[in-house]
């Protein structure tokens, strides 16, 4: 906690920009709600209603590692603005314009913005601040504020609800990333990562670049991949929660919200555990444990037979969600040079939003022949599974071992674009860029 309070007291760029994502994070909880209400308002077929809930995903699926490789190549905070543009265009359009196809064009114009912004907004922590020492603090503040978003945003269109229909808090989202765009524009960060003399010869490959980069360098893939498989098991059980807290466990509507906001109050703790940054072999052991805790909190959450359990459950849940996003993140930073970091946190978007998607198919499928415990069971199941094979396969890399590692928050922090020597012995060095391993 002090170390994001110091990071808001002593770093203007990092005010406005937690200021801009915050408003706009508000109006994205509150939009969803508008959204699902938009959608069963509008159309009969479950199918039609689903395609267009999954619209903000599908743009990420296809498009994240073009994304990364764009904010790579130009301004990150022109990409960012670029990003909150398309989605002020995509949510006033759903709002103002009814039929299927319209309301799903206009959806996957907002999930286009959103797929254009996160990588942009990601690979820019590292700039938001004039003191590395304090990167740490902006990737915990940025899971902090995602999380709030959707934790106080769908209670905040709950009250506005009362008093205007849902097109009109859907106007009100689209104005939220108007002002973010407004107060980004002046505020100097997310310039476009130093090139080398040699040119790259055309986006198409920055984005080859970007997946084989992704997945070729070993600790790397792995852990992208054991994050993935992470997220799939919190998909299902975000699939499930609604079922099981009403029918499971017998809750009421009320009953369901508090247990969401022990989520979601869990989900803030962990991401600002990880405000303290560390040596890269300190951020790899706590990754670990974030992957481990999600298997145990979901097997727990499954076991639960009375609400007060299920709190302590779901914040447990929320807790680890944030220790394995935010460690993740910091990985990221500390171990990928900042000209490929972007195409990185492409790729990492795109296999999130497959994860999810399929979480929401294969479990929507799934809950009308297994219990709702049982789903959630076998989703703690595969995530240790998980965790235990990405431990194995993660000893020895980004060790202490290692010729060189970054310290976040730490002593002796290491210039960010310096060459470390990876496992192997040898750099990693591909075209014009640097994976630290």
């Amino acid at each position: 906690m002090r170390e994001t309070f110091e990071l808001l007291r002593y770093e203007r760029r990092a005010r406005v920009f937690f200021l801009a994502l915050a408003q706009s994070a508000l109006g994205t909880g509150a939009g969803y709600v508008a959204l699902l209400l938009i959608a069963y308002g509008r159309f009969d077929s479950a199918w039609e209603v689903a395609l267009v809930l999954i619209a903000d995903l599908i743009p990420a699926m296809l498009l994240g590692p073009l994304f990364g490789a764009i904010a790579d190549r130009w301004s990150r905070k022109w990409c960012m603005v670029l990003g909150d543009v398309l989605r002020v265009v995509g949510f006033a359009g759903v709002a103002l314009v009814g039929g299927f196809v319209p309301t799903l064009l206009f959806a996957l114009v907002a999930g286009v913005g959103t797929a254009a912004f996160t990588p942009a907004a990601l690979a820019s922590l590292t700039s938001v601040v004039d003191d590395e020492r304090r990167v740490p603090a902006t990737s915990s503040l940025y899971g902090v504020v995602a999380d709030l978003g959707f934790t106080v945003g769908p209670a905040l269109a709950g009250v506005l609800l009362v008093y205007i229909g849902a097109e009109t808090i859907m106007i009100v989202n689209a104005a939220t990333f108007a002002l973010s765009a407004a107060l980004l524009i002046p505020v100097g960060f997310g310039r476009s990562p130093e090139r080398s003399l040699v040119e790259r010869p055309s986006l198409g490959f920055d984005v080859r670049e970007g997946m084989s980069q992704s997945f070729r360098v070993r600790p790397l893939r792995i852990m992208l991949l054991a994050s993935g498989a992470g997220l799939f098991c919190a998909g299902l059980f975000n699939v499930s929660e609604v079922f099981f807290v009403k029918d499971h466990l017998g809750g009421s509507d009320a009953e369901l919200g508090w247990l969401l906001a022990c989520f979601g109050g869990g989900f803030i703790a962990g991401s600002l555990r990880g405000s303290t940054g560390g040596t890269v072999p300190t951020l790899k052991r706590r990754y670990l444990w974030g992957l481990l805790s999600v298997g145990l909190a979901l097997v727990a959450t499954g076991l639960a037979t009375s609400l007060a359990v299920g709190a302590v459950t779901f914040a447990f849940a929320g807790y680890a969600n944030g220790l394995l996003l935010v460690y993740e993140r910091l990985l990221i930073q500390a171990t990928v040079s900042d000209a490929l970091v972007g195409r990185v946190f492409g790729v990492k978007d795109a296999l999130t939003a497959w994860a999810f998607g399929a979480a929401f198919l294969l479990g929507g499928l799934s809950l009308e022949d297994l219990g709702v415990s049982d789903l959630i069971l076998i989703a703690g199941a595969i995530a240790l599974v998980a965790f235990a094979a990405t431990a194995l396969l993660l000893r020895g890399e980004w060790s202490d071992d290692d010729a060189a590692v970054r310290s976040w928050g730490g002593e002796g922090a290491l210039d960010g674009r310096a060459d470390v020597a990876g496992a192997d012995g040898g750099l990693r060095e591909h075209g014009t860029d640097v994976i630290r391993n």
